[in-house]
């Protein structure tokens, strides 16, 4: 009879402990892939893209200084007035330059265009390398297969998967949103409610980067946490008058011991808070005054 009872007792725990497994398998499923339609109906004002993690006012160039490769790298993200046609629907032109120890690296023209719900779309690059002149990368769009992707979702979720581009064996980049409440800080300030990706691409399986979205400002920081070492932090935001403009303290603080602890010199959660409501309505009005001394 005891040995009896030992069998069932054994079969019970084997039974719950399977029936645990499946559950915190079940719940470890992190994503889902967010569905959206494409259609030029959808498109009515798709110039204005007021997106609030990524909102694009033209004649405001975002500046962002890091490392790619070990070396020295800046990047600057100008939103400019130019138009191009793609598939019937107007989109934005944004000019992209990126350079290495100072040079001119690669030159890029990125084209975005919101739907009525609020997405941001993507359709597509033409970019250059400027040491070799490949135009490796570059896609459209309507064009030889390529689909226009999701660059933010109007109201993104936790486990979001999309993708951001669309051209086979060319730009296949995927999203995966991992929190909406993450505090970062970067030369330009502090943030919360910052939105966090993990982003992918199948043509470079081994490397995987992360990228941050500040409310009302965009992007404020990528790094790449598996597959290499390259990084970028938004240190300026300035308009078209490079009179008037927001700058960091100091480029260099991108470059400082990130082993010291998050928490030290970071502003108080209310001074977070107002340095992004200050940003907020700077980017709104693009009056852009220099804030260097008000960190």
């Amino acid at each position: 009879m005891k040995t009896q009872n030992k069998k069932v007792l054994v079969m019970l725990v084997i039974s719950i402990a399977s029936l645990m497994l499946i559950l915190s398998t079940s719940l470890a499923l992190p994503s889902r892939a967010a569905t959206f339609t494409f259609s030029k109906s959808n498109f009515h004002n798709p110039l204005i893209i007021d997106n609030k993690y990524f909102p694009l006012k033209p004649g405001t160039t975002f500046i962002y200084k890091g490392t790619k490769d070990g070396e020295p790298s800046s990047d600057n993200f100008q939103v400019t007035n130019k138009v191009k046609v793609i598939q019937g629907i107007s989109t934005r032109v944004i000019h992209d330059e990126a350079f290495v120890k100072g040079k001119l690296s690669e030159s890029t023209d990125d084209w975005f265009g919101q739907d009525d719900k609020g997405n941001v779309w993507y359709f597509g690059e033409a970019t250059t390398e400027i040491a070799t002149g490949s135009h490796e990368g570059s896609w459209e769009a309507g064009v030889k297969g390529a689909k226009a992707g999701i660059i933010m979702e109007a109201q993104p979720n936790v486990g979001d998967t999309y993708n951001e581009e669309f051209s086979k064996g060319v730009a296949e980049d995927k999203a995966t949103v991992l929190s909406l409440n993450e505090k970062v800080c970067v030369p330009f300030g502090c943030f919360t409610h910052v939105l966090k990706t993990k982003n992918t691409t199948p043509l470079e399986p081994t490397i995987v980067e992360n990228k941050f979205y500040a409310p009302d400002v965009g992007v404020i920081k990528e790094v790449t946490v598996k597959g290499g070492t390259d990084e970028d932090h938004l240190v300026q935001i300035k308009s078209g008058d490079s009179s008037k403009q927001i700058q960091s303290n100091s480029a260099s603080t991108v470059q400082q011991d990130h082993s010291k602890s998050k928490s030290q010199n970071q502003p108080s959660e209310e001074r977070q808070q107002q340095l992004q409501a200050e940003a907020k309505q700077l980017l709104k009005n693009n009056n852009f005054e220099n804030h260097s001394s008000s960190r």
